[in-house]
């Protein structure tokens, strides 16, 4: 049986609340997987039209440029996506409240926002799914961290992870784990830049053009994260097969363990996922205030 039919997704209509990069990147997942054709795709924003009509361009998904309105759209939605800023959570919710009901699945890609906050700015036992996508899935690459509230049904599950399926792969943890999805995978992406940032900085101060140092580090990062996804080994152990004793890969590790690399990495892992604590306490006290 195929994944369209087990989850008859591609008889639903999907609602997107937010219009940005990341609502894109799930818009384009499902249209290039034809889980969804574009006409069942509606999104929405708070006032930047030219955004919605150059997203209908580009994907043929409908907007408000379209005719229908925005309370149409919500109301008429199998499932709504959350994809608002964090800071416009609370506002925004409240006034979709009016046209939300239990029937709905409630999607959301809001950072730090909890299930218990989203059933209570929406009010009662709403089906609602917490997710933590990161930007690669912008190119069908990500990874999505998923949280399920009590009411969701198995044919929602499925429902959810089709969808996130189709821009990457997903983890199903429990909703206090989203903190750690949000250290490792969600703001993951920003510190292999920051790596391959020095060492294109590196590459350059030994003489090699920008050009052929961006060619070789990209190259070199896709490499090694294919070995270790095609291989099943572990990172450590693929390590030690390229560090030959006192060679030059022996060299440069002992310099990043002088420097402490591994435990500053691991700090900022820390970081991220108590900052991701903060961000949503934040939100929690604006929502009772």
């Amino acid at each position: 049986m195929s994944l369209l039919t087990q989850t008859g997704i591609a008889s639903l209509q999907l609602c997107f609340y937010g219009a940005g990069s990341m609502a894109e990147a799930i818009v384009r997942g499902l249209i290039n997987e034809k889980l969804v054709e574009p006409k069942r795709i509606s999104m929405l924003n708070r006032q930047n039209e030219e955004r919605l009509a150059e997203l209908h361009e580009k994907y043929g998904i409908q907007t408000i440029v379209q005719g229908s309105s925005n309370e149409s759209y919500l109301r008429e939605a199998d499932i709504i996506f959350l994809a608002m800023k964090p800071k416009d959570a609370a506002e925004a919710l409240t006034a979709i409240k009016p046209f939300i009901s239990p029937k709905q699945l409630i999607i959301s890609v809001i950072a730090g926002l909890s299930i218990s906050s989203i059933e209570q700015l929406l009010g009662g036992q709403i089906p609602v799914v917490r997710t933590m996508p990161n930007t690669s899935s912008t190119i069908g690459l990500g990874a999505t961290g998923i949280s399920y509230s009590d009411v969701v049904t198995p044919q929602q599950r499925l429902l959810t992870e089709a969808v996130f399926n189709s821009v990457g792969i997903n983890a199903i943890v429990d909703e206090p784990l989203q903190q750690a999805v949000t250290g490792v995978s969600g703001s993951g992406p920003a510190y292999v830049y920051y790596f391959m940032e020095a060492m294109m900085e590196a590459a350059g101060q030994l003489g090699l053009p920008p050009e052929a140092a961006k060619e070789l580090v990209v190259q070199t990062v896709l490499g090694a994260a294919e070995m270790v996804r095609a291989t099943g080994e572990e990172p450590s152990e693929l390590r030690r097969k390229v560090t030959s004793p006192n060679g030059t890969t022996q060299a440069a590790l002992e310099i990043m363990a002088e420097n402490l690399f591994s435990e500053t990495i691991i700090k900022a892992v820390h970081r991220s996922a108590e900052r991701a604590g903060e961000l949503g306490a934040a939100i929690e006290r604006s929502i009772s205030e």
